[in-house]
C-alpha cells in the first residue's frame, strides 16, 4: 500500500519526470529484498518484486486513459492525451534501467552473478545469435534486420496480449527488458573500467561517467524506440481489456475505444520497424 500510493495517475501524467525516481526506488527496493530473502532465485524475483510495486499505478493510468475516450471526440485529441501516459511510462522504465545498471556496477561480482544470472544468460544467447549472423555474412543484409524485427514484433504481441488478459501485465515484459538492458550496460561498463581504475579523484569519476554514458547510448539508441513501441502496444491492450469490461460490444464508446486501440497497435508496429532499422544500421557504429 505504501509504494503504490506514492504517486497518483493524475500526478504521473502532470509531472511524468516524477516516475523516474519512483522507478529507481521500486527497482532498488526489489534488489535489496531479492538479495536478502531470495538470493538463489534473485534474478527473477527482482523482476517480480519490481512489477508488484508498480502494477497498481500502471493499471490506474490505463484506466484514466480509457476515461478520456468518453470526454474527447476527435481521434487526434485522444492520441495527444495518450502521449502523457506514454511519457510517464518511459520515465518509469528509465528509472528501472538506471537503478538496475548502477547496482550491477556497484555490487560485488558474486552478488551481481546471483542478481542478474538469467539476464546475462539471455544476453549471451543474443550475442551468439548475432555472431552467427556475422559469420554467415547476413549482418549487413536483410537477414539480421528481419530477425530482429520479427523478434521485436513477437515481444510487442506479448505486450498487447499480457495487457489484454492481465490489465497492466505488459509491465512484466517491460521490467524484464529493463533488467536485461541494464545488465548489458553494466557489463559494458565493468569490462571497460581499466582506464577509470587507473585514474584518481575527479578523473576517475569522470572516466566512470564517460564509460557509463557510452554504454547507455549504445543500448538505448534503438532501445528507446523499442520500449516506446511496447508501451504503445501495452496501452492498446489495456484499453481493449477495460473497454470489454466496462462497455457493451456495439456501443458507440466501445467502437471508439477499439478504433483507438487499433490506431495505437499500428503505430506500435511502425515504431518497431523503425527501431529495428536503427538497431542494425546505427547502433553498431557506437563503440
Amino acid at each position: 500500500m505504501v509504494l503504490e500510493d506514492l504517486l497518483t495517475p493524475e500526478g504521473a501524467e502532470r509531472k511524468p519526470w516524477h516516475m523516474l525516481p519512483l522507478g529507481a526506488l521500486y527497482a532498488s527496493i526489489a534488489v535489496f529484498l531479492a538479495l536478502w530473502i531470495f538470493r538463489e532465485q534473485a534474478s527473477l524475483i527482482v523482476v517480480f518484486l519490481t512489477v508488484m510495486a508498480c502494477i497498481p499505478l500502471v493499471y490506474k493510468i490505463i484506466k484514466l486513459e480509457e476515461d478520456k475516450e468518453i470526454k474527447i471526440d476527435k481521434e487526434a485529441g485522444i492520441l495527444r492525451e495518450h502521449r502523457k501516459a506514454l511519457i510517464s511510462f518511459m520515465y518509469l522504465f528509465f528509472g528501472f534501467v538506471i537503478a538496475f545498471s548502477i547496482w550491477f556496477i556497484a555490487l560485488p561480482a558474486s552478488m551481481v552473478q546471483d542478481l542478474f544470472a538469467t539476464q546475462m544468460f539471455t544476453i549471451n544467447s543474443i550475442n551468439n545469435q548475432v555472431t552467427g549472423n556475422l559469420l554467415t555474412g547476413n549482418a549487413a543484409g536483410l537477414g539480421l534486420l528481419w530477425s530482429i524485427i520479427a523478434n521485436n514484433l513477437k515481444v510487442l504481441f506479448f505486450c498487447v496480449f499480457f495487457s489484454f488478459f492481465y490489465g497492466a501485465g505488459m509491465i512484466f515484459i517491460l521490467t524484464w527488458n529493463a533488467s536485461v538492458i541494464a545488465s548489458a550496460i553494466g557489463s559494458f561498463v565493468r569490462s571497460n573500467v581499466e582506464k577509470a581504475a587507473a585514474s584518481e579523484g575527479l578523473m576517475r569519476v569522470a572516466s566512470y561517467s564517460h564509460v557509463y554514458a557510452i554504454g547507455m547510448t549504445r543500448y538505448m539508441t534503438h532501445g528507446i524506440f523499442e520500449i516506446l513501441a511496447y508501451f504503445i502496444g501495452g496501452l492498446a491492450g489495456g484499453l481493449i481489456s477495460i473497454a470489454i469490461i466496462r462497455h457493451r460490444m456495439g456501443e458507440k464508446i466501445f467502437n471508439k475505444v477499439m478504433l483507438d486501440a487499433l490506431d495505437l497497435i499500428l503505430l506500435a508496429i511502425a515504431v518497431t520497424l523503425f527501431a529495428g532499422i536503427i538497431e542494425v544500421y546505427v547502433t553498431p557504429l557506437i563503440v
